[in-house]
């Protein structure tokens, strides 16, 4: 037991913790800034959708290399890597995001908050669970050794 908690919490989940900040204030910067700034949250799902998306293909750009080169050192290349990559980031975005929705609205219930400030939550919490499954799916799948 103890062996595979090391295995998890070696170098490159640090490594991959600080690439995530960089990861972080690009995305977020790109995702908060079209939901709240462009007005976005006036469209309801769809601005959203397109703000967190907008989040992660930004911050997926900015991934690829940093973790490809810096965290998980990979030497592979081709295209074999990216498209795993692609697919890990696709279904990390789809479950993250897909979930929060849902879980976010059943742990606020009725609680009276405008629709903005709900998305807003929503996104911080697709963002969490975001990073958790993207760190296994690029340790395990994407940049696998």
């Amino acid at each position: 037991m103890l062996s595979k908690l090391k295995q998890i919490f070696d170098p490159t989940l640090f490594r991959f913790l600080l690439v995530g900040v960089v990861n972080t204030l690009v995305g977020c910067g790109v995702m908060f800034g079209l939901y709240n700034l462009a007005g976005l949250h006036a469209w309801g799902d769809a601005g959203y959708w397109l703000s967190s998306a907008a989040n992660y293909a930004a911050g997926s750009i900015v991934s690829f290399f940093l973790n490809k080169h810096f965290t998980f050192r990979s030497r592979e290349k081709g295209p074999g890597v990216v498209l795993r990559f692609v697919l890990n980031i696709s279904l990390c975005y789809l479950l993250a995001y897909g979930l929060a929705r849902p879980a976010v609205g059943w742990v606020l219930g009725e609680l009276e908050l405008s629709g903005q400030l709900r998305g807003n939550l929503t996104m911080l919490a697709g963002s969490g669970l975001f990073v958790v499954l993207n760190y296994f799916g690029q340790r395990f799948f994407a940049f696998k050794s």
